[in-house]
């Protein structure tokens, strides 16, 4: 019988051959102070794509239906990532849905790769005194597209816990 993380890493795998992943966080804080941290600007800035070593610019307003925000994140090496977020649903406290462009951008200019028209769905799921991020991400093209915005999603989260801990 299969351990479950090796299950866990299975249902990864799969999920990244039919151009879509999930991952799960649970975050001790209640699910309202959470949703606010996805939606509120203020607070998005402190958390999301907050990498060390990566310089972040934020464009746009708080969570709004049909509204697009952006953000660029620069690496050390010159890189520029360029992300664009329209919002498609909002249901407070439970439920983001938001398109998902997204282009890399070499130091010096040139366009590495782009994908447009991804979808994200998180999910705010109330458990006690936790709350529990389910975020999916579909539409991807390539296994390696699926583990970099994993590994991205997965930083995200480490920066929202300690945001959500100050």
């Amino acid at each position: 019988m299969a351990s479950s993380s090796e299950a866990h890493k299975a249902h990864e795998a799969h999920g990244a051959q039919e151009g879509k992943i999930e991952v799960r966080r649970m975050f001790a804080a209640p699910r309202e102070r959470v949703f606010e941290a996805w939606t509120q600007r203020e607070k998005l800035e402190k958390w999301m794509c907050r990498f060390p070593m990566l310089e972040t610019r934020y464009e746009g307003a708080d969570a709004q239906l049909g509204c697009t925000n952006t953000m660029e994140v620069k690496n050390a090496l010159g890189e520029v990532f360029k992300q664009s977020v329209t919002y498609r649903d909002i249901e407070p406290p439970k439920r983001l849905v938001f398109r998902w462009d997204w282009q890399k951008v070499s130091a010096t200019g040139e366009k590495v790769d782009e994908l447009s028209g991804t979808l994200v769905t998180v999910e705010f799921q109330a458990r006690g005194s936790f709350t529990e991020v389910i975020l999916t991400h579909e539409g991807f093209h390539t296994a390696d597209q699926c583990e970099s915005h994993r590994k991205g999603w997965n930083g995200c989260y480490d920066m929202l816990e300690v945001t959500l801990k100050a």
